[in-house]
């Protein structure tokens, strides 16, 4: 059975907007790099694939372009070549190396758990809370930045249940950002 990783950049007050100042620098983008190549697939919510694509996807003239820095495009390339699947009931279709999932969430990703065998990594906002609830998600990975928004949509807003989560690793960068990756608690028998 694979594993399903919940990865994303939070502030201290916990934002989870992508535009709430949490810029990427130099050692985070390696960070992500290394984490995304171990992910056999990506899986995305309909915004999130969206906003994605248009930052990430390779234009089709050739060459990243110029806004990119040099240190961001391998994490460009990774994404972009990535096998990536998307939950949306509003899209027609999908391409991007992606592939469209319908139906039952729960059934829809559990099978892409078991048929992955590795590890899927998903990102966004709404997909992940429903995700969470459904009790399909075997861990949290969270880059904690030294920021306070003040505004935003957070971090699993409109969760159902509380979810009890044990730490299973930690990792400080020089900018005082710290991932922080969590795992489920399970009730045992």
């Amino acid at each position: 059975m694979g594993m399903l990783r919940y990865s994303i950049n939070v502030t201290l007050d916990g934002c989870c907007h992508h535009e709430a100042g949490l810029p990427p620098d130099e050692e985070s983008m390696r960070y992500w790099t290394t984490e995304m190549e171990r992910a056999d697939a990506l899986l995305y919510g309909r915004v999130t694939y969206e906003m994605m694509e248009s930052a990430w996807r390779k234009p089709a003239t050739g060459p990243w372009p110029d806004w990119m820095g040099e240190w961001e495009v391998p994490f460009a390339e990774t994404i972009d070549r990535a096998k990536k699947y998307v939950v949306s009931s509003t899209l027609d279709e999908v391409d991007w190396n992606a592939e469209l999932v319908r139906g039952d969430l729960g059934q829809a990703v559990q099978r892409l758990k078991e048929e992955s065998g590795g590890s899927l990594w998903v990102g966004g906002v709404t997909l992940p809370t429903a995700l969470a609830d459904l009790g399909l998600i075997d861990e949290y990975e969270f880059v904690v930045h030294p920021l306070l928004a003040g505004h935003g949509p957070t971090l699993l807003s409109g969760l159902r249940e509380r979810i009890q989560l044990e730490l299973v690793d930690r990792h400080e960068f020089r900018s005082g950002a710290v991932v922080q990756r969590y795992r489920p608690v399970r009730a045992t028998a």
